[in-house]
Order: structure tokens, then C-alpha cells, then sequence
């Protein structure tokens, strides 16, 4: 995970993000504090104190005083909401431009996405 280029703190607050959503990190839980992110990553806490600001300014995570750092009611919604906006942004629009450019119809793209996921899942059922 720490090795693509990106800033730490934004991998860091990534890898917060994915735990939120894969459900291993549930809502009103207890973060892992910026020393614990530290050691595991060995980087300085400073970094990960950076990413973890990042994520408490969104609203994912709040502070409890003298305890430490738990996730939001809600953050999961929340995170659902950016990355779902930023799938479209990245893959749906210029999807969709391309669409245009060869006359596809949203029902001809629906029915490309059904034939590939078809695909997709007797593929992976069937290992070569």
C-alpha cells in the first residue's frame, strides 16, 4: 500500500477509508490511534496525524477527548457517496462520451454491461 508515489497521509487516510467500507472498521468503532498507523507503516506520526486530520475535517472520524479517534455515525454513507461520485467522474462520463461517438443508446450500453458481467462471472466460475 505505502509505495505509490501518492502522498502518505492520502494513503493513509485511504486505507482508513477501504476499512470503513469493507465493514472492518464499523461505525462508532475506535480508529487506530496515529502512533499505532505509525508503527505499522513505519512513518513518521506527524504524516499519519495529517491523514487522520483529513478524514476527522470530512466528518469520518471525531475525536473522543482522552480516548482517541472512532468512526462516524453515517461515515460509510458518506464514503459510499465520494467514491461513487468520483467512479462516474473517472469512468461513467467519459464512458458515455464515447457512447455518443458510436451511437450507443443507454439501453445498448446496458446490455453491453449484462453480456460482460455474464462473462465476466462464467469466467471467473470456471478456472482455465
Amino acid at each position: 500500500m505505502i509505495d505509490d508515489g501518492r502522498p502518505l497521509f492520502l494513503q493513509i487516510a485511504e486505507q482508513i477509508e477501504d476499512s470503513i467500507l469493507d465493514g472492518s472498521l464499523a461505525e462508532e468503532t475506535q480508529a487506530p490511534s496515529t502512533n499505532e498507523l505509525a508503527g505499522f507503516y513505519r512513518i513518521n506520526p506527524a504524516t499519519a496525524a495529517k491523514g487522520v486530520a483529513m478524514l476527522t475535517d470530512k466528518g469520518v472520524l471525531y475525536k473522543r477527548r482522552g480516548i482517541g479517534m472512532f468512526v462516524a455515525t453515517g461515515a460509510k454513507d458518506l464514503l459510499l457517496g465520494e467514491r461513487r461520485s468520483a467512479f462516474a467522474d473517472r469512468f461513467i462520463e467519459p464512458l458515455l462520451a464515447e457512447a455518443r461517438t458510436l451511437g450507443l443508446t443507454p439501453a445498448d450500453l446496458a446490455a453491453l454491461l449484462a453480456e460482460r458481467a455474464a462473462q465476466t462471472e462464467r469466467t471467473e466460475g470456471n478456472p482455465a
